[in-house]
């Protein structure tokens, strides 16, 4: 099988300045906020219903639809993100639900939405965004049956494995994926932390 000639290219951290990135990022997070999807093939915990077409839909106009991302939702605002919004892409957006940010140690969500916390958080965020449409059928064609890593937005490497079917991300599992007009969404059921943010 001829390597997917996009997996390269995601892994090209600097190709885009830092003002487009950030655009990108923003878009990327509000539109994981919208993961809900009424088709069956996406039901699911962590999954909300919606009744449009999202796959027809760009990531502003799918950034109202999960009440299961609102956690999500007030990070971005806080990391000040939401003012940036932009329709570009294509993107793949590692979108963490309420359940998952509240496995993180008590107090860890409401000290990241403080002021004093936005880079940290930026960070955060950034750590979740992969520029380029990764379908869940692309990672598991690229990275069945070895161990590889991809480059996200803040320049950090996260590791993809393949594991009983399931697709994961540092761990997280990818427990649906909801196509948008400019990218696709990963339901992740796990917060990724940048390296520094694991010590």
């Amino acid at each position: 099988m001829e390597p997917d000639p996009n997996i390269g290219r995601y892994q090209m951290k600097n190709q885009f300045s830092k003002i487009t990135m950030i655009l990108i990022l923003s878009c990327l997070f509000v539109t994981a906020t919208n993961c809900g999807n009424g088709d069956d093939t996406n039901a699911g915990k962590g999954i909300s219903a919606v009744a449009d077409d999202k796959s027809q839909q760009d990531v502003l106009k799918i950034a109202i639809g999960s009440k299961d991302h609102t956690t999500l939702v007030a990070a971005v605002q806080a990391a000040g993100l939401v003012d940036s919004l932009a329709n570009q892409g294509p993107f793949t957006v590692f979108a963490p639900t309420n359940d998952a940010f509240a496995k993180l140690p008590a107090g860890t969500v409401d000290d990241l939405l403080k002021p004093s916390q936005k880079d940290a958080l930026k960070d955060i965020l950034e750590y979740h965004v992969v520029v380029g449409n990764l379908s869940e059928a692309i990672l598991k064609s690229e990275f069945t049956g070895k161990e590889d890593t991809l480059g996200m937005a803040n320049g950090a490497d996260t590791k993809v494995t393949i594991k009983n079917g399931k697709t994961m991300i540092n761990g997280a599992t990818i427990i649906a994926s909801i196509p948008a007009a400019n990218g696709i969404i990963h339901v992740v059921d796990t917060v990724l932390l940048p390296p520094n943010k694991n010590k």
